[in-house]
């Protein structure tokens, strides 16, 4: 058993070293990751690090990363990564993209796949591998065995379309058309814009300003709201003359006094231009240092191989996507979640469409939690809420800015009645943005450049209508959660931990973002991760075969899937078949048994980790 340090440590992996090797685009964001925590890295030359482990991804045919910790207050730590399992031909980004049906989800705006030129996959993955770690590293702390965290690409691939795959595979069809089309909309001088509004009278006042056709802003409501869920937005084309027909300025102006909001589509240099170098998260401790850290943390069990946060309760008081996802990560590490929803229910519990009465979407995010209704308005609900938390070891939220103090349940206030308590806010911009608009995912994606480093040069910036900041807030939200939690088991304090939608864009853009600072192209080459289609499907070609990608380009246009795939392999070329159908994914040989069903019947993607 780990002892618990006595030091007034402020980083939760202070006094560690760690050593990794593997693929760069998941090495580079462990090793930024565990170095904001307070590792150090070991020098090649380092033996403690460098002999604690073995090459992990031995057995795997696409080995992407190899990462121990070790330090004198713990067991080494080992996490191993692979792109997917041995003989898939899913060996990098662009195919577990194509694969696991990211392209598919992130093609549905433009009719068709697409991969995303920024390395998404990989980037989740790199968030995976570390919660992996902070995880196993957690138990130790509390009296469990170590073990070796393994993660896969595309089983994060998997995770990152979840919701997409279970509507796919639900009872009823999906209540709006998926037609291409969506958003972002130019004004009369060329310049690209969102529009964000969660509100239908917000959005008729913004396009009756304008002098929108009735019928096409009453047209355009339902497509536009559910572009959450869709990832696209067949929107009349009448709204997009609309607003070619007017200055930029007029259409704010609009906006303002619709009480909606709008946002330029920023370029990846303006970003690298202003960008502040901050983490993905906070960690902030409160409170006084006890003498012995153990004895301000209720002990319980330890908990056994595989389920690390087992005994530990979280308080998950989200809406949408970001807050919910995280608390979900950590049910599925054995924490148990009790769900604080409004008097009468979760409303997205009934979103279309539906597996045994239930959202599909909504399962995807939530299933397995106890749910609790409270109306944290008024005075009785929020004594009910501070008896939960009273009990609990984190509280998490995605509350609008300023609700909780409101309230009184911020930090202060939920600190008083659980003084060794995780308090977990996953906001949109972490109130680093002076002029920010409404904090949702596309918004975020406009604003930081994300619309500019999804797509490859020569193609016009967009945001990608699949909810990407919303599913990797999630993940830094959850690793922002366990590192409290290891912080707390540490330090005997309370932790407050923030996270953001703009972190999660940092996170994503963030070579991009590297190559604008240093001079460079920020964007990937035209045609970049640009499928190729065969005679009965498409292919996706993996990253390292850009160069040839022309040359084959006409050799296996003729032929079948089957026989284009063998073809590109005999001349060394990774290459895998594209997902356009999610609900058949579950009968893919490339994720045989991975993909199951829950007991409502919707499809469920396997857990992110595994530990040995």
């Amino acid at each position: 058993m780990a002892s618990p340090v006595t030091t007034r440590t402020v980083r939760p992996l202070d006094t560690l070293r760690f050593d990794v090797s593997g693929a760069p685009q998941i090495t580079e964001v462990v090793a930024d990751h565990l170095r904001l925590l307070g590792a150090q890295q070991a020098t090649s030359a380092d033996p403690a690090a460098a002999s604690a482990g073995h090459p992990a991804s031995a057995g795997h045919t696409a080995p992407a990363g190899h990462f121990v910790l070790t330090g004198p207050d713990f067991a080494p730590a080992e996490a191993a990564t692979a792109w997917a399992a041995p003989g898939s031909g899913i060996a990098d980004e662009a195919t577990v993209q194509a694969a696991t049906g990211i392209m598919a989800v992130h093609g549905r705006r433009d009719g068709a796949p697409r991969g995303l030129a920024a390395d998404y996959a990989a980037t989740a993955t790199g968030i995976l591998t570390v919660q992996g770690l902070l995880a196993g590293l957690l138990a130790q702390a509390r009296g469990g065995t170590p073990a070796r965290v393994e993660t896969r690409a595309d089983h994060a691939g998997l995770l990152a379309v979840s919701q997409y795959l279970a509507a796919a595979g639900a009872d009823e069809a999906e209540a709006v058309s998926a037609a291409p089309g969506g958003p972002p909309f130019t004004s009369a001088e060329g310049v690209l814009f969102e529009l964000e509004t969660l509100d239908a009278g917000a959005w008729a006042a913004f396009w009756r300003a304008l002098d929108a056709p009735a019928d096409a802003l009453r047209a355009g409501w339902r497509p536009f709201q559910f572009r959450y869920a869709t990832a696209c937005a067949p929107l009349p084309e009448a709204l997009h003359r609309t607003t070619r027909s007017h200055a930029l300025a007029r259409i704010r102006q609009a906006a303002a006094d619709a009480g909606a909001d709008v946002c330029v589509l920023r370029t990846l240099a303006e970003r690298a231009a202003e960008h502040d170098g901050a983490a993905p998260w906070t960690l902030d401790p409160r409170g006084t240092a006890p003498a012995d850290p153990g004895t301000a943390v209720r002990r319980r069990p330890a908990p056994p191989p595989g389920r690390p946060l087992a005994g530990l309760t979280v308080v998950e008081a989200g809406r949408r996507i970001q807050a919910p996802l995280a608390a979900h990560l950590l049910g599925l590490l054995g924490a148990e979640v009790i769900r604080v929803e409004p008097p009468g229910g979760d409303p997205l519990r009934g979103m279309p469409p539906a597996c045994s009465g239930t959202s599909a979407r909504w399962l995807a995010l939530n299933r397995g939690k106890q749910a609790v209704e409270i109306d944290i308005k008024a005075p009785g609900g929020r004594r009910a809420l501070y008896e939960l938390v009273a009990g609990a070891d984190a509280f998490l939220h995605n509350w609008a800015p300023g609700k909780a103090g409101e309230l009184g349940l911020d930090a202060e206030h939920l600190t008083a009645v659980q003084p060794a308590l995780v308090y977990a806010y996953t906001s949109g911009w972490a109130g680093r943005i002076d002029d920010a608009p409404m904090g949702t995912d596309f918004m975020v994606q406009a604003r930081t450049g994300v619309g500019e480093a999804v797509r490859p040069d020569g193609e016009p910036p967009a945001p990608s209508l699949m909810t990407l900041l919303d599913v990797l807030g999630g993940l830094t939200g959850a690793e922002a959660v366990l590192a409290g939690l290891l912080l707390r088991e540490r330090t005997g304090r309370a932790v407050r931990v923030d996270s953001s939608l703009l972190g999660a864009a940092d996170l994503l853009t963030a070579p991009a973002l590297r190559r604008a600072a240093s001079g460079g192209e920020p964007r990937r080459p035209a045609g970049f991760r640009r499928p190729l289609p065969t005679a009965d499907g498409l292919i996706a070609p993996g990253d390292d075969c850009a160069a040839v990608v022309a040359a084959v380009a006409d050799a296996v246009r003729e032929l079948p899937t089957d026989q284009a795939l063998p073809r590109l392999r005999t001349r060394g070329l990774t290459a895998t078949a594209v997902t356009t159908d999610l609900a058949a994914l579950h009968r893919d040989p490339r994720f045989a048994g991975s993909i199951g069903r829950d007991a409502h019947g919707a499809p469920a993607v396997p857990d992110p980790w595994s530990f040995a």
